[in-house]
């Protein structure tokens, strides 16, 4: 006769020996913190202040009936036509996948995993070693410079690929694209991914030397520019080889990624052009008006080109605002590590309401003495 779940649970001092080796191993992503709390002014995970294009809402709505009972399509071929018709490539080009965090995951698998080193920066988006440590993907950071910006020169080394955000995370840094040619120039054997998500809020996107150059993937989200982080749709666009590999991964996973109402929304969303242009014009403008309101204040802010600003105080430390915000009813983001960005606070770009209430509370903050 088998015990009761408990008392089998009490008799083992931990399940984690039943976990594999790989477990053991994994530092995982900690993502940033969506709270449960009434009249909060939330600025932590780079979430669109606007809602879906309307036409998006539309086409979701209309996937809802007996329909759902069957399989959606494998390839996503309306979600990848209405992609490659936005970018001015071929559906050949284009992968897709749930959120560009599971492209990416398919990319360090498909792509990065070589016997030389991964390399990427120092200061950057935290997913990258954590996927490295999942798949076994022996890589290097390389450091910022003291500007915090990537440095072409740095990664014209030998290496078994080069994988960055443009603009840079959490620092919103943009690497220029006559940058990321010079680089791709001296990587002709090198998977170059450059990792897209913000690129919508003040860069211009490496999608325009795909066809000049097959080592490179450029990978985006729809998560930010056009406001559907609850959907989970990203995609990948390079040369047809590269997607191959993308999809011979999918296809020993997941063959079935995107669900109708993702396809049908997040198709709608890439062909409302018009909505999507209007809102990213809101958020530019608004982080234009922020960063001179937080200047004002006495704040260091690095250059962005993403939806979100990266900021300092000289007179307080980053971990103490955000305590402070937070008590406020205000989430920003707070990197502890590495020691050089404990000093900044990630500030999403809100509406205009939202970013005001923000620059009131830490004004009152820093009226208060210490």
């Amino acid at each position: 006769m088998l015990a009761p779940p408990n008392i089998a649970w009490k008799k083992n001092k931990s399940m984690s020996r039943f976990w594999s080796a790989v477990v053991h191993g994994l530092t995982p992503y900690v993502p940033g913190e969506q709270p449960k709390l009434a009249n909060l002014v939330k600025l932590n995970t780079n979430e669109n202040p606007y809602g879906p294009s309307p036409k998006a809402l539309e086409a979701m709505r209309a996937e809802v009936g007996d329909s759902l009972r069957l399989y959606p399509d494998p390839n996503a071929d309306r979600l990848k036509a209405a992609i490659a018709e936005y970018h001015g490539v071929k559906p050949a080009q284009v992968f897709v996948g749930n959120g560009s965090d599971e492209v990416l995951g398919h990319t360090f698998l498909a792509l990065l995993k070589h016997e030389k080193p991964l390399l990427f920066p120092d200061i950057t988006y935290s997913f990258y070693p954590v996927y490295c440590g999942l798949y076994g993907v022996n890589y290097k950071t390389v450091p910022l410079t003291k500007s915090f910006e990537i440095r072409v020169e740095d990664y014209m080394v030998p290496n078994g690929g080069i994988i960055f955000p443009n603009p840079n995370a959490p620092t919103g840094c943009l690497l220029p694209l006559a940058d990321i040619e010079r680089l791709l120039e001296v990587n002709a054997d090198s998977v170059v991914v450059v990792d897209e998500a913000y690129i919508d809020f003040g860069g211009e996107s490496a999608v325009a030397l795909v066809d000049r150059y097959p080592q490179l993937l450029v990978i985006h989200t729809l998560s930010k520019s056009r406001s559907l982080a609850g959907l989970r749709v990203g995609y990948a666009i390079g040369h047809p080889g590269l997607i191959d590999a993308l999809t011979r991964v999918k296809d020993s996973f997941n063959s079935y990624p995107l669900d109708r109402f993702a396809i049908a929304g997040a198709a709608a969303a890439m062909e409302d052009r018009s909505y999507f242009e209007e809102t990213c014009r809101k958020v530019v403008a608004t982080r234009s008006r922020l960063v001179g309101e937080l200047e004002a204040l006495g704040f260091d802010v690095l250059p962005s080109a993403a939806n979100f600003i990266f900021a300092r105080h000289a007179g307080h430390e980053g971990a103490e605002l955000t305590a402070k915000l937070r008590e406020r009813s205000i989430i920003v983001r707070h990197f502890r590590n590495p020691a050089r960005i404990a000093p900044f606070m990630r500030i999403t770009v809100g509406t205009d309401a939202e970013c005001d209430s923000l620059v009131a509370a830490l004004k009152e903050v820093l009226a208060t003495p210490v």
